[in-house]
């Protein structure tokens, strides 16, 4: 299993260049960051900062999106870092959250997203790709490599990235959850005639490693990974509004918990003490988080690494980002990595 490391681009840039260091040396593989312009920095000025003081560390969006970037640009940016640092990137793409709503505009449509993955792709690796109607193509890209992975929740979206996608980037660490959603995706990939296997498989969520499992440490650890149930509810909101509150194509292990969210604030997106959260029990956090002592951390990841998860992905945004890394390295890494 892969381990990766997931951070918001807050300034000083110079402190998330730190920390994926600290990752690279602790044993992880994937750096990644959101991408949302008007919340954070740009992060491919970073993501080139990063490759420039790692050596093998591979980095990319979780995620961008195809609106608010021309897609020729996102295939150049991506290249471009490729040929510099040796194709060391990967494209995380979805249909756009807060990077869309925040500048007042609706995600994209699955349509669109699908068509841009292959437009993206094709640029990067040096294929000629039809944008708006005008045939380009990147005459500078020699030996390219762009996988591109899709972050999904609903059956269209977990069939579209059975369909096209290199990668599945699933945002949350729930069990029952995983085994439902990477199975529609494997189905998918069939049904289109691609190995099910081919598609790699990267769960992302909070971890949070605590020295035991008291009530007060867990009680803590809770708090510091709460934000990430309201992040989660953004796209489940948008689920429910499409398919209702009780629908045979999504579990209502993903969208109960919901029933009592009133409204969501993006200035306090991705962090820890988010007051839009409130709505969020203690069973979410830890069913779609990793928290307490490494034992638990263990025991959870070897049940999604038997489901086919090939990448557990961090988010890294509470008190404890330097100790989760360093936890991560000495005890969990040299197990299942």
């Amino acid at each position: 299993m892969d381990f990766g490391l997931v951070l918001q681009t807050d300034p000083p840039a110079s402190n998330v260049v730190d920390l994926m260091r600290r990752a690279e040396r602790a044993g992880f593989t994937h750096g990644w960051t959101f991408d949302s312009a008007v919340l954070w920095q740009e992060p491919f000025v970073i993501h080139s900062r990063i490759l420039d003081h790692t050596d093998r560390l591979k980095v990319g969006t979780m995620v961008t999106n195809p609106g608010t970037r021309t897609w020729e640009v996102t295939a150049s940016t991506f290249a471009t870092l490729n040929s510099m640092y040796g194709n060391r990137t990967v494209c995380g793409i979805g249909r756009g959250d807060s990077a869309m709503r925040v500048a007042g505009r609706r995600p994209n449509t699955l349509a669109r997203l699908g068509e841009a993955m292959t437009v993206i792709r094709d640029l990067a690796e040096g294929r000629e790709a039809v944008v708006d109607g005008t045939p380009l193509r990147l005459p500078w890209v020699e030996n390219g490599e762009l996988p591109v992975w899709m972050a999904a929740y609903g059956p269209k979206a977990l069939a579209l990235t059975g369909e096209k996608a290199d990668g599945f980037i699933l945002q949350l660490a729930d069990v029952y959850l995983t085994e439902w959603m990477v199975k529609a995706v494997r189905e998918a990939a069939e049904k289109a005639g691609r190995d099910p296997a081919s598609v790699t498989v990267c769960v992302a969520a909070p971890a949070y490693v605590t020295a035991d499992d008291s009530p007060e440490a867990l009680a803590h650890a809770r708090e510091q990974c709460r934000w990430f149930g309201g992040m989660v509810g953004n796209h489940v909101a948008d689920l429910v509004g499409r398919y209702g509150e009780h629908s045979d194509l999504v579990p209502e292990e993903l969208t109960a918990y919901i029933a009592s969210r009133q409204g969501y604030d993006y200035a306090h997106h991705g962090r820890s003490g988010n007051p839009d959260t409130a709505f969020v029990p203690d069973e979410i956090v830890d069913r779609f988080c990793l928290i307490g002592p490494v034992e638990r951390h263990l025991e959870k990841l070897r049940a999604l690494r038997d489901l086919g998860v090939d990448q557990f992905a961090v988010y890294d945004m509470h008190d404890a980002k330097e100790a989760t890394i360093d936890a991560y390295g000495e005890h969990i890494v040299p197990v299942l990595g």
